[in-house]
């Protein structure tokens, strides 16, 4: 009968020799009942025995006459002094040794190699889990795979689960061998195919050590587990995710038999029966869909949405090889099926008729549906951009009449067209040629439009620049005017504003740049507005022609003014001396700081101070005519140098802020090769002498500032007279002529008197708010600046027939609110809080707090100066015991009604609302 021996490592004998030869100092020779592993290198090895290193040598040997054969060499290569050990393994039995032989070794018989023994030794435990005594891979892989800082000490026993813990941390990477728990779930596991090497270790491992392992862990992690560990043991680790991925796709599909066989060839041996395939789906999307969650969260190159992209990217390929690509084209995770979604969309772009604006709406919410929409965020705000174009353009324009019309409804809506189309025409990021064609004609669209208002406006101007003047302006702002109208009541009482003037902003830039200020660092402002009106943003008409010397100098000058700096600086200063204010003027080279800081020295001094202060910023103006545009072919915060830190300035001294052009510009959006117009007497890209031609208008009068006070200007888009640049001004487009005027104050600040809130909601267009991709309650627009229809107050009410009190006239009736007056001091007046929360009720319970200020001075005719203090007294009178009601959300730049809680917790007499 063969006795099968065990198997002993370098590690077990060492183990054992520090435990025997403590036990009998002076022997050589140790026998050992095993056979010496046939995978270690070294048979020659140095251990420490009792503080004494002591060299070994291993002669592995299977008949009696080699082990004695073995000793005597060993005796006859040393010297007296020798302290060599000769361990001798192999598959001689006991009993066929010699006695004299035996009584030379270590307990004079041959020492047993217990595994367990020497893996509890290991661990420093005293015992071991009786499961484990019988798993010899276990213990085997734990003798070879001891860290070289050695196994974790544990407590008395050694657990099995401990002990497989600590061994997928030495052999694959998972997790720490030292740490007493391994958070181990399908995310890990998955997260570790990912790895470089951790599926490559896997797939190194003996056959038994690689299914003990995979029982082991399709107990802790589920039914996925052995589908992704087969993967990893055929070197196809890397590819589990994605695999998952494009089977639960494919199992989605509505012919999901017909891609049975292709995920077969795909799987191969992996897929043990398709009953394991849906387990294993589940586990790889699900993991997927929380990545996706954690990237959102992240930069736009984030690792995270790397390594989402990346399995995705690989999941389409995975599909294009096994030709699966039309059976999961409409899958809501794979990057193909955003595409499609993304071109079914483009399809639609084309339309103009009734229902088109519905049917791309349809398509833009079935786009954002995708798993990737916002992981694809660019692409998806442009799509979303693209269909706000086609709503405008299936709206009738606003009609104007006159010249101040036509530039407040630029500002309001027309501008944001612009936007729209310089979004567009930076093309998608998927560079699809279906996707860039649909944008190209609808930009093509959109431009058409412009164009007839732009024809329309240049007809308005001719006639009204005849004998428009300060005097006389057809109730338009002028730029001479807005000091006076916009700056100076800010000064009054001691006011300190900033004017910002920066040069060439046109409409679309300004709308952007308001857009992008922190609603928690600034409040925008506007003058109160006539009864029965909306307030707006003011926007002034341009010095003619739309050029820098002439409008900036009429702007800072206070009156129709032609020169460059030094007339600026002058005309300021003397503008704000009839007005008894000191001024300071500070232009290109004059704010910026030097090294070391952010601004000059001088400039934050005279912010320190009570004097008035304008700064003029030339980066939109100067990268136009060096031929440069804005990183992303729009103008932002970010992008125009130094106006973050100026505004940053201007609220640590607590200064309003006028944020004002001198003139727009357009954009050049010609072919490459478009040639400038052959035509005489040119002064400027975009103005000339001479007689009109297509495209342009003869001006004349008070406000045009030049020797004849007649000039031909350019009103088409695609008109220039001169070398091509990245944009232009001078011209009689609505982008050249507006001025954009946008008033601020540190939100921290009172409005001051004769102005009111301009809510982010009421700034932009109707249709553009329009275009949401997801189902929401509508918004009645007055809701944004005011409610229009204020109900009642409760004794107007209780009359017979009365409409039923609205949500906010119930809650403030209620017991529990008059109770809350108690103990909140200086509450508002129940109008406006009924009014307040009308207005979040019909906005399906989120405004900013602007808009929620606004709508209480609508039902109050009392100004709510500071929108987050009356946010925050709204929480203070409504939250009952921390119970969140209403609270300011999206660091404060959203107040959120919870409408079923606010009912629960202030319940009415008057029954349901």
């Amino acid at each position: 009968m063969t006795v099968t021996r065990p198997v002993a490592g370098r590690r077990a004998i060492e183990v054992l020799l520090q435990t025997e030869l403590k036990k009998a100092p002076g022997r050589r020779l140790v026998l050992v009942d095993a056979v010496w592993d046939p995978a270690e290198k070294d048979s020659e090895f140095t251990v420490t025995v009792g503080g004494e290193r002591r060299r070994v040598v291993v002669s592995d040997q299977h008949s009696p006459l080699g082990v004695a054969d073995a000793w005597h060499r060993h005796l006859a290569g040393g010297t007296p002094q020798d302290d060599r050990v000769l361990v001798v393994t192999g598959t001689v039995a006991p009993d066929q040794l010699g006695l004299d032989l035996r009584a030379h070794a270590v307990s004079k018989h041959p020492l047993p190699v217990d595994r367990a023994e020497i893996v509890v030794q290991l661990f420093g435990a005293t015992d071991l889990d009786p499961r484990m005594l019988g798993e010899h891979w276990l213990l085997d892989a734990l003798l070879q795979a001891e860290p070289l800082d050695g196994w974790p000490r544990v407590g008395a026993v050694l657990t099995r689960d401990r002990a497989v813990r600590a061994l997928l941390g030495a052999r694959l990477g998972l997790g720490d061998p030292a740490s007493d728990t391994l958070d181990l779930d399908a995310d890990t596991l998955f997260a570790w195919t990912r790895t470089p090497a951790g599926p490559s270790l896997y797939e190194a491992l003996p056959k038994d050590e690689r299914d003990g392992l995979a029982k082991w862990l399709t107990r802790a992690v589920g039914p996925a587990a052995p589908t992704l560990l087969t993967l990893a043991a055929e070197g196809r680790g890397s590819d589990a995710l994605p695999l998952g991925v494009l089977a639960s796709a494919a199992l989605g599909s509505q012919t999901a038999e017909a891609a049975g066989f292709a995920l077969g060839t795909l799987f191969g041996p992996a897929l043990a029966s398709f009953d394991t395939l849906r387990p294993f789906a589940d586990a790889a999307t699900g993991v997927l869909t929380r990545w996706i969650a954690q990237a959102e969260g992240t930069a736009a190159s984030g690792p995270v949405r790397s390594r989402v992209l990346a399995v995705l990217e690989r999941a389409d390929r995975l599909a294009a090889d096994a030709r699966l690509t039309d059976l999961v084209r409409g899958d809501r995770l794979l990057p193909s099926g955003y595409l499609g979604r993304l071109r079914t969309l483009a399809a639609c772009l084309g339309s103009r008729g009734d229902g088109a604006p519905a049917v791309a709406e349809s398509a833009l919410r079935d786009l954002g549906a995708h798993q990737l929409a916002a992981l694809h965020a660019e692409s998806t705000e442009t799509a979303r951009t693209a269909v706000r174009l086609m709503r405008w353009l299936a709206a009738e324009p606003a009609p104007f009449a006159t010249v101040g019309q036509a530039v407040q409804e630029h500002l309001s809506s027309s501008g944001w067209a612009d936007l729209a189309i310089g979004v567009l025409a930076e093309g998608d990021v998927w560079r699809d040629a279906s996707v860039g064609e649909a944008y190209r004609q609808l930009i093509g669209a959109a431009r058409e439009r412009r164009a007839a208002l732009d024809a329309r406006f240049a007809d308005l101007l001719a006639s009204w620049s005849d004998t428009a003047r300060q005097q006389a302006n057809g109730g338009a702002l002028l730029i001479e005017d807005v000091l006076a109208k916009a700056a100076a009541p800010l000064a009054q009482g001691g006011g300190r504003p900033l004017i910002l003037v920066l040069d060439g902003m046109s409409a679309d830039v300004a709308v952007r740049i308001a857009g992008e200020l922190d609603g928690r660092a600034w409040t925008e402002i506007v003058p109160v507005a006539a009864k029965g009106a909306q307030p707006r943003r003011q926007a002034a008409v341009s010095m003619l022609p739309s050029v820098t010397r002439v409008s900036r100098a009429s702007l800072l000058c206070g009156r129709p003014s032609e020169g460059g700096q030094a007339a600026e600086r002058t005309g300021f200063t003397a503008f704000w001396r009839k007005r008894h204010r000191g001024a300071h003027l500070f232009h290109k080279g004059g704010y910026e700081g030097p090294p070391g800081h952010r601004l000059a020295p001088e400039l934050v001094q005279t912010l320190a101070s009570d004097d008035v202060v304008a700064v003029v910023v030339n980066t939109i103006d100067d990268a136009l005519a060096d031929g440069r545009e804005g990183t992303s072919g729009r103008w932002g915060l970010a992008d125009i140098g130094k106006l973050p830190d100026l505004l940053n300035a201007a609220r640590d001294y607590g200064r309003p802020v006028v944020l004002v052009s001198d003139h727009g510009h357009v954009i050049d959006r010609t072919e490459r090769g478009h040639l400038p117009a052959e035509v005489t007497g040119v002064r400027g890209a975009r103005w000339r002498t001479g007689d009109p031609g297509d495209g342009e208008v003869a001006l004349a009068g008070p406000r045009v500032l030049t020797d004849g006070k007649r000039i031909i200007a350019a009103w088409r888009d695609d008109l220039r007279y001169t070398a091509r640049q990245a944009g232009y001004h001078g011209g009689a487009s609505l982008a050249e002529v507006t001025v954009p005027v946008i008033t601020l104050v540190p939100s921290e600040g009172a409005v001051p008197s004769g102005w009111a809130l301009l809510p982010p909601e009421s700034t932009e267009p109707t249709w553009w708010k329009a275009s949401e991709t997801a189902e929401v309650r509508p918004v009645p627009e007055e809701t944004a600046v005011q409610v229009a229809r204020v109900p009642a107050e409760p004794q107007k009410q209780e009359t017979a027939g009365a409409a039923p009190l609205s949500l906010g006239w119930r809650t403030v009736q209620s017991a529990p609110y008059r109770t809350q007056l108690d103990f909140v001091r200086g509450a508002p007046k129940a109008k406006a809080v009924a009014a307040a929360l009308d207005a979040l009720d019909a906005a399906g319970g989120k405004l900013s707090p602007g808009a929620v200020a606004a709508a209480a001075q609508a039902a109050t005719g009392t100004s709510q100066r500071n929108p987050a203090r009356f946010a925050t007294m709204l929480e203070r009178l409504l939250n009952i015991d921390g119970y969140p009601v209403l609270q300011l959300v999206e660091s404060g730049r959203t107040v959120q009604l919870d409408r079923a809680l606010l009912k629960q917790q202030f319940p009415s007499t008057e029954g349901p609302a």
